[in-house]
């Protein structure tokens, strides 16, 4: 099994002072270019390897749910309904964010996060150890998620990178089990990565299976229920085994993608109160330790 330590391999980025600016809670002194910048280190975090012409000029900027709004529209927030009693309020960040005020968010409610560690083999996030560390210390279960790049590279290696760049799991019901953040293309017009359906489920499952061998855990599964029938022919093969992520700005969460009986996150709105994306955990903060433990 694959502990995922506070400090996962990266140089620590520090805890700067906390400011609220323009609603999101972001720690002044580090400009926004931070996220972009590269590492003397091949590797290193910010860094962008682009062996066999792989692109990664978007990678800082990439986050869950880059290109879900302009894809498939903003429809309004939950409604009373779908965010009855027993939803627990959470959010998701990346390098685009920055580092983070935790303690503000905490105190604002916040009691999970997901944070962006690794896209592809070539890009890690510079604020990860901020992000993912200061969530913890600040009371929160955390965990780290994947931005997936079928164009550059099959699924196992990319669920490696991923477990040796942060993205690992424990059974100390703090940690989350890393996610696989797999959607819309956001580098061309292909929304599926140049991959026929048979291809993209076999290309998944190739993550999904590594990722299970490394750290004891089937990894959480993001996506949308439009690009999911789009890119997978709505595949059944997840449903039993990945919990399910889903995104959808809308006053309900809508239908499920196929194979999923039920979802344990959803994400519902790009912006909000908290820093990144918005999100409910389908179950009370008890149930959300459940499934941290495993």
């Amino acid at each position: 099994m694959n502990a995922a330590p506070d400090h996962a391999r990266r140089p620590s980025t520090g805890v700067a002072l906390a400011a609220l600016t323009l609603g999101a809670l972001l720690v002044p002194g580090t400009p926004a270019s931070a996220a972009s910048a590269t590492s003397d280190a091949p590797g290193g975090p910010g860094s962008v390897v682009t062996g066999a012409g792989a692109d990664y000029s978007l990678a800082a900027s990439n986050r869950a749910g880059v290109r879900i709004a302009a894809e498939e529209g903003v429809h309004g927030g939950p409604s009373a309904r779908s965010v009855a009693a027993g939803q627990t309020w959470g959010h998701d960040v990346s390098g685009h964010q920055g580092p983070v005020d935790w303690k503000a968010a905490s105190g604002m409610g916040a009691r999970f996060v997901y944070a962006k560690a690794t896209e592809g083999t070539g890009y890690l996030n510079p604020h990860f150890d901020q992000q993912y560390g200061g969530a913890r210390a600040s009371g929160m279960v955390r965990g780290a998620y994947h931005f997936a790049r079928p164009d550059v590279g099959p699924g196992g290696p990319q669920a490696d990178y991923f477990v040796d760049h942060g993205g690992g799991w424990s059974a100390d019901g703090n940690t989350l089990p890393g996610a696989l953040d797999v959607e819309y293309n956001p580098y061309s017009e292909d929304k599926c990565y140049g991959l026929d359906p048979a291809a993209m489920t076999a290309w998944i499952k190739d993550f999904s299976d590594t990722y299970q061998r490394r750290t004891g855990r089937a990894p959480t599964i993001y996506t949308s229920t439009s690009w999911w029938q789009l890119c997978t022919g709505g595949s059944t093969s997840f449903g039993s085994t990945n919990p399910l992520w889903l995104a959808r700005y809308a006053p309900e969460i809508g239908p499920l993608p196929a194979g999923w009986p039920t979802h344990s996150i959803w994400q519902f709105a790009a912006e909000g109160t908290l820093p990144g994306d918005q999100n409910y955990f389908n179950g009370s903060f008890d149930q959300l330790g459940t499934l941290a433990r495993g």
